[in-house]
């Protein structure tokens, strides 16, 4: 048994851990803002000291206290292990399930520093997307994971491990569930108070699940946007290259936007307040060049523009300045949007114009309600300068992470003449759900557990054929999606996608995802591929979130603001194959604003896996295509027959078209 198998297995060391020294080479989470009377500052201590032996308090408590005064949560750094935190080969993980190993492999990936925002606070990205809340559920965690049977199953309470229960093989190994509030408790102050308390968590999307694959997972959805977003601009004959997309955001998921720019073809400029985020991206080769000065940028710009390059820019300030910059000096920006994480607006996931870094973290601390007004100011200023690009001919477009809602509720010029709806779309709006969601498409991922590079590009070849298969068979109205996933994973290997694990994404339909997972599968039983793989997805998909300003915000029938396709996307899941299954409150555009779900399945080459794999990835896509052909979108009704005319077993409620003339009338 290794060292880092045994520490495994011991769970919480029989001995005190030394105090921890505070790592400052790592990114760290901001201070949050001290919102807990005295009374339930001793109730988070009792929390917090319940994981550890009774002899152990009287030192603990102390520096939990201080924890708490100092970072706003008790994280219980102390407690952090010593060896590297990274997805190691699955044979490498002490477990009596495969499966089981298969979860560990998937936890330690999102807790990668190469991956994670914040590591030492246990969060992925987003700014509070977190794992777990403290170190001690981490250890407990992974120590019921490596004796856990294949007959048993491990129920996660927002990080906390209430333990093993017994079930049967076929149910998953692993629920999750994330902030699940009593509905009128998910107000902001409402996460600051429940989770200082260590008692509920902020999961966001694939941090809480264990499905997150670093900043490649939005990648491919961010080209695709990019892409369908200069379609829509320009003339089919006109080129992307030397046109400018500005957006800002280089933490966790909005690290992304530069990759997915050159990728796409364009001139990125990407404005990140935080050096340590930039220049990580930058030598992850995520972003080619960075520049912290106004002129120096500008003149960059101009040369690339003039050059008809292909360049992805970070530039160190703030957003709202190279809006304002760039509209003085004259440079045409082709489209625009934003990914701060505005979910978060008071506590660190959008910073003010006028502060520098350091000025934004001490008030968020310090002087938190000052620091939302300089929030509301800024925001206002924000979308007044984009409003002046959008005259001159800029392509806006909200990227799902509340930037237009955050806007809106401080006053800012965002609403459209109805009053009700936003100028802009959201991207789901104009591009993700017509285009792609309602026929199913969304954002397949698979991990190798092998950690073998060579293992992935077995299976970017498997996919590749597998989608070259189905273009041949294809009707008209899916033919770009395919074309633009066959030129992905084409170019996926050289275009160095993978931080962490060895994984992949690509966007494919219900057929789509069964076939590659079939063959995956039967790749593993033959020992063409070397290990299990793990399947996954983004939360953000067809079928797996209920999100009124994002996922579902072409829902036109008033439903948009219901949560049920969510809550059945992961019990339809949970029966019928998946290895794992969450559900969260708040992911990606902020808590109480959106219940979403997700999986994770091991394909182990049995025939148990063809069976699982057949009935669940047909549901988790299926569900939510009936649900959107219900609310008649037309292209979701349209993929709902072809389904219907292929699977014989499949029986849905048809929504009846009615005569808007006869409704009218009715009220002339």
């Amino acid at each position: 048994m290794t060292v880092f198998q045994k520490a495994i297995i011991d769970g919480i060391s029989s001995t005190l851990p030394p105090k921890a020294k505070y790592d400052t080479e790592v990114s760290h989470a901001p201070k949050r803002k001290a919102i807990l009377t005295k009374e339930e500052e001793k109730l988070a201590l009792r929390n917090a000291l319940r994981y550890f032996p009774k002899e152990w308090h009287n030192e603990l408590a102390a520096e939990f206290l201080d924890e708490l005064k100092q970072y706003g949560r008790i994280y219980m750094y102390r407690f952090r292990p010593a060896y590297d935190m990274y997805a190691r080969p699955i044979q490498a993980y002490p477990a009596r399930s495969k499966h089981a190993a298969a979860i560990m492999l998937m936890i330690q990936n999102n807790l990668d520093p190469a991956v994670a925002q914040h590591p030492h606070e246990l969060i992925t990205y987003g700014g509070n997307g977190a794992v777990f809340q403290n170190w001690a559920q981490y250890l407990l965690t992974m120590q019921y994971l490596a004796n856990m049977t294949d007959e048993q199953t491990l129920h996660m309470y927002s990080g906390h491990p209430m333990g093993l229960f017994p079930s049967s093989a076929h149910a998953p190994r692993v629920v999750v569930t994330n902030g699940m509030m009593v509905p009128n408790y998910s107000t902001p102050d409402d996460w600051e108070r429940f989770n200082a308390l260590g008692v509920t968590q902020y999961g966001q999307m694939t941090a809480g699940s264990y499905m997150y694959i670093g900043p490649q997972g939005i990648v491919h959805g961010t080209t695709i946007t990019v892409m369908n977003a200069f379609r829509k601009l320009l003339d089919k004959k006109d080129s992307i290259s030397g046109k400018v997309f500005v957006t800002s955001g280089l933490g966790g998921m909005s690290g992304a936007q530069p990759k997915a720019g050159n990728i796409a073809g364009c001139i990125t400029v990407c404005a990140e307040i935080n050096p340590t985020a930039a220049y990580k991206r930058h030598e992850q080769g995520w972003v080619d060049e960075v520049l912290a000065d106004m002129s120096a940028l500008v003149e960059r710009v101009r040369l690339a523009i003039t050059n008809n390059e292909v360049l992805s820019i970070a530039y160190i300030g703030n957003i709202v300045d190279v809006w304002e910059g760039f509209y003085e000096e004259g440079i045409q920006i082709s489209i625009g949007s934003d990914q701060t994480s505005l979910h978060n607006p008071w506590s660190g996931g959008y910073y003010p114009v006028g502060l520098s870094f350091e000025e934004a973290n001490h008030k968020i601390a310090n002087r938190p309600e000052e620091f939302k007004e300089d929030v509301q100011r800024s925001l206002i200023r924000h979308a007044a300068a984009i409003n002046k690009h959008t005259v001159r001919g800029t392509y806006f477009f909200d990227y799902g992470n509340a930037f237009l809602l955050a806007c809106s509720r401080v006053g800012a010029d965002v609403m459209a003449s109805d009053g009700i709806h936003f100028k802009y779309p959201s991207y789901v709006q104009d591009i993700l759900g017509p285009m792609c969601f309602d026929y199913g498409f969304g954002p397949f991922r698979w991990v190798c557990t092998s950690g073998r590079t060579e293992d992935l590009r077995q299976t970017d070849e498997i996919a590749l054929n597998v989608l070259l298969d189905l273009q041949k068979e294809a009707s008209g109205e899916i033919v770009q999606q395919l074309e633009d996933n066959i030129k992905w994973i084409k170019e996926a290997d050289k275009n160095n996608l993978v931080v962490g694990s060895q994984a992949r994404i690509l966007y494919a339909d219900a057929l789509g995802r069964v076939r590659i997972a079939q063959e995956f599968n039967k790749a593993v039983r033959e020992g063409k591929l070397s290990a299990p793989i793990v399947l996954g997805r983004d939360h953000h998909d067809v079928s797996g979130t209920d999100s009124p300003f994002r996922e579902t915000s072409n829902i036109y029938d008033g439903s948009r603001f219901t949560a049920d396709m969510a809550i059945h996307n992961v019990l339809g899941d949970s029966f019928r194959g998946a290895t794992w299954v969450s559900i969260h409150n708040g992911g990606g555009v902020g808590w109480g604003e959106v219940v979403n779900g997700g999986f994770g399945m091991v394909l182990d080459g049995t025939k148990e896996a063809d069976v699982k794999l057949q009935q669940m990835l047909f549901f988790d896509v299926n569900n939510g295509i009936a649900r959107r052909a219900w609310a008649r979108n037309k292209e979701a009704q349209r993929a709902l027959e072809t389904e219907l005319a292929r699977s014989p077993q499949l029986n849905v409620t048809r929504a009846i078209h009615v005569d808007d003339m006869l409704i009218d009338n009715l009220f002339n």
